[in-house]
């Protein structure tokens, strides 16, 4: 039996929904994917957005023409400020992911290498730069709750990903969506 939902993602077999992609202008979300653009999608809490995000995963992976990964960054808000345990944090984060939506065991292998030899300041940005040398599409990142970030973990993460975005899209991703 069906029910509506209002707390997270919709699950379409056991809620009432309407297609999650079908509330977003898609053209445009393309045309920001092919034009290898950074963007931001910002809407009020509770209006369907990392719902809209799983989908575009979905969607763009049975495609095949990207590798699209979905990462939740809310974990790394407990830490605030400390840069080093935020971006451990965000890097295991995206090493699951890639784990648990795309079967990708080369991720978890790579932060495993670089943990111990990369500052916090540029662990991320080696993680995504090694990473996306080793996919064989281009990489489209959709980043969630980047909103709960604070202080300077939210201005490393920013950081580097604006130091990695001229190496895109064959050693960066391609695309980065940060959502919030």
């Amino acid at each position: 039996m069906k029910t509506f939902n209002t707390a997270g993602p919709i699950q379409p077999d056991d809620h009432y929904n309407i297609p999650a992609l079908s509330r977003w202008d898609m053209d445009e979300i393309r045309r920001l994917i092919e034009g290898k653009r950074y963007f931001v999608l910002h809407a009020p809490r509770q209006t369907g957005k990392t719902t809209c995000l799983l989908a575009l995963m979905a969607k763009l992976n049975a495609e095949g023409n990207h590798t699209a990964l979905y990462v939740n960054l809310e974990p790394a808000q407990a830490v605030r400020g400390n840069v080093e345990a935020g971006m451990r944090i965000i890097l295991d984060t995206l090493a699951a992911s890639a784990d648990q939506y795309l079967d990708d065991r080369l991720l978890p292998e790579i932060v495993r290498e670089i943990a111990t030899t990369q500052s916090p300041g540029s662990l991320l940005r080696e993680g995504l730069r090694r990473w996306c040398r080793r996919l064989d599409r281009p990489l489209v990142l959709l980043l969630d709750e980047v909103d709960a970030l604070v202080g300077d973990t939210l201005i490393s993460l920013l950081r580097q990903i604006r130091a990695g975005y001229p190496d895109r899209p064959d050693a960066f991703p391609q695309t980065v969506l940060l959502c919030g």
